[in-house]
């Protein structure tokens, strides 16, 4: 071999080694930086979810906005307990979602003194959102930078390398918000998705397109109710309260809520004014009785009383479980129950009328199944002071077998005293017949209805009771009015003898 071929030989050998040498080189620089980038994004993603969220008020609420990473790109506006509405506004991989967190009294009263402030409100919302999405980008870039920076720091406990892993998180952020702004498409508000109760909103409510069309019809229903809450506070609050002791038991009768949250705020407003002691609920709760609207049972838990129901119609047994899972619910299913010194009766309606391929009775079948409760309660030697039942149709033939007889059903609240001494009570609607009441519009409105019950705590009769009254969509009256029992230690009826037993003494009817 000769020299210049040694030499060529180890030149091509020394080459190989280096390009060798300079791949590790790179390929260790290229995993490092690899892994900056990650703990970037990893401690970006934390940042974003710790603290990448305001609270900004919107009109008349506080409203919670939040960014998160997601691959794909939407808008998310939050409505409890009625579930969310989704908007694919953007393709960037971010999510804003909007929850309303309090509504704020003080607003509410505004709007129901001056009718001109509902106005000036909506023409501030646009400025009122912009503000707010604009906190919530500068607080977003903080969280989500600060989350990468000390993610890099614990990882690699060097500062520059920290200071890449911010630099990732920031430049991924801003790439991502700035294909956000670049794809956002306004029109997509007309085609949301929804999820949980309010997925029945486009058949309730109707179109998005009918919505915005009909937008100034519906600013005046709502600036309506609105108005009726802030009255109620005005009327309830300077209402004496009937003999306020501890020989006195206060009752709030409800019924026919059909799934109008807004009933919500009635009961708790009238929870906390009258200081009741327990809430009592003739049924339809519920509007089909189906498993998304179990959740809405959810805001019995919230009262700090206890709610003593029954079944309604538009009630499922699926519905009844809902109810039963609350910690302070009282579900009357042909039982006695002594719940806060009353002792009550109760037995659901027998039909589910949402089901079409069910066989419900007639209103022969209704009464002749009340017959047959009459006669249990009867034969069981029970001293009943309530009876709790969804229709007046069941409930008749307990006429003379206890001096008080709650019900619902019919929309609108009635009473009568019979002969043989019971008061019949049929309570209106206290959801102004629930979200199906928003098809009827300004000129047929229900009324939201409720009544506060007073009963002597040592016989268990009704002394006194206050009708509620508040105008439904598009009215803002309200009205609390003062009934006194006249007789309220009359004797209830000619109930059948029944044989005395073994063992039971005098043989008195119960």
């Amino acid at each position: 071999m000769s020299w210049e071929a040694i030499r060529g030989h180890d030149f091509r050998g020394a080459l190989a080694r280096l390009r060798v040498a300079l791949d590790r080189v790179r390929a260790g620089r290229a995993w490092r930086w690899g892994c900056v980038v990650a703990a970037g994004l990893v401690g970006g993603w934390l940042g974003l979810a710790l603290g990448g969220q305001v609270v900004t008020p919107i009109g008349p609420a506080d409203v919670t906005l939040g960014l998160t990473p997601q691959w794909r790109g939407e808008t998310v506006v939050d409505v409890a307990p009625l579930g969310q509405l989704a908007f694919d506004t953007h393709s960037a991989p971010l999510k804003l979602e909007a929850t309303i967190s309090d509504i704020r009294l003080s607003a509410a009263q505004e709007m129901f003194a001056d009718p001109e402030a509902i106005n000036r409100m909506a023409a501030g919302i646009g400025s009122d959102l912009r503000d707010g999405v604009v906190a919530l980008l500068v607080r977003a870039v903080l969280a989500a930078t600060l989350g990468a920076a000390l993610m890099g720091l614990l990882l690699f406990r060097s500062a520059g390398r920290a200071a890449g892993s911010a630099a990732a998180s920031l430049a991924v952020l801003v790439a991502s918000g700035a294909a956000a702004a670049g794809t956002f498409n306004p029109s997509a508000i007309a085609e949301p998705r929804y999820t949980g109760l309010i997925a029945g909103a486009p058949q309730v409510v109707g179109s998005a397109e009918e919505v915005v069309g009909r937008f100034s019809q519906y600013q005046e229903q709502l600036a309506g109710l609105v108005g009726n809450v802030a009255m109620l506070y005005e009327a309830t609050s300077t209402l004496p309260v009937y003999e306020e002791d501890e020989t006195v038991i206060r009752v709030l009768h409800v019924s026919d809520i059909q799934l109008n949250p807004a009933s919500w705020s009635i009961i708790r407003t009238l929870q906390e004014q009258y200081g009741v002691d327990m809430v009592v609920d003739s049924g339809d709760l519920t509007d089909r009785g189906s498993a998304t609207e179990d959740v809405f049972a959810d805001e019995i838990g919230k009262l700090d009383v206890p709610y003593v129901w029954v079944r309604g119609q538009h009630d499922s047994m699926g519905t009844q479980r809902a109810v039963e899972a609350q910690s302070n619910s009282v579900v009357l299913d042909g039982a006695v129950e002594e719940v806060g010194g009353l002792t009550f009766y109760g037995s659901g309606d027998p039909r589910f009328s949402p089901d079409a391929t069910r066989l419900n009775p007639d209103a022969a079948g209704v009464a002749a199944r009340g017959e047959e409760e009459a006669g249990e309660v009867i034969g069981s030697r029970e001293d009943v002071d309530v009876v709790l039942m969804h229709t007046r149709t069941q409930a008749e033939a307990f006429d003379g077998v206890a001096p008080l007889v709650l019900t619902g059903g019919d929309h609108l609240r009635s009473t009568e005293l019979t002969d043989l001494g019971t008061r019949f009570l049929v309570q209106g609607s206290t959801g102004g017949a629930g979200l199906r009441g928003l098809d009827h519009g300004p000129d047929r409105p229900t009324p939201y209805q409720a009544s506060v019950l007073y009963f002597d705590a040592e016989s268990g009769r009704l002394q006194a009771r206050d009708d509620v009254d508040l105008g439904g969509i598009g009215l803002t009256s309200a009205q609390v009015e003062r009934h006194i029992e006249g007789e309220p230690d009359r004797p209830v009826g000619d109930r059948p003898q029944v044989p005395a037993t073994e063992g039971d003494g005098d043989g008195r009817t119960p």
